[in-house]
């Protein structure tokens, strides 16, 4: 059973994708956010931890839209432009995650991101019942 997570608090997908995907009620798979208005479709900001902070905004909308909260991330994989950029994007993440209970993470340096932003972020969370 899958069922399809949509909010206009994230940006809308710009191709064959959803914000998320909620499997056997259980499990949300995040789409990867950027750093796009939800209102405006313009980017917002222009070093990492801007856009680093408008992405977990837009990551927390669609984890909100399928019934779960931040604190029920299990995984998350960031994707950045320049690692070089990984200081200040880990400090804004942190005020989202925190040191002690946050989820497991991958982060890896990427040639390219979509509109050439600096930062993605994707999560896979527990859906509450």
């Amino acid at each position: 059973m899958r069922k399809i997570v949509k909010t206009d608090q994230a940006p809308a997908p710009v191709g064959p994708y959803n914000q998320g995907v909620v499997a056997s009620g259980k499990m949300l798979f995040a789409a990867g956010q950027i750093c796009l208005d939800a209102k405006t479709g313009e980017l917002v900001g222009a070093t990492v931890a801007e856009q680093t902070e408008k992405v977990l905004q837009n990551l927390t909308a669609v984890v909100k839209a399928a019934g779960a909260e931040l604190s029920d991330v299990v995984k998350t994989s960031v994707f950045l432009q320049d690692m070089n950029d990984f200081g200040a994007m880990n400090e804004v993440y942190a005020q989202y995650f925190g040191d002690e209970d946050a989820p497991a993470r991958a982060c890896v340096e990427v040639a390219r991101l979509p509109k050439d932003v600096l930062v993605e972020i994707e999560c896979i969370a527990m859906v509450p019942d």
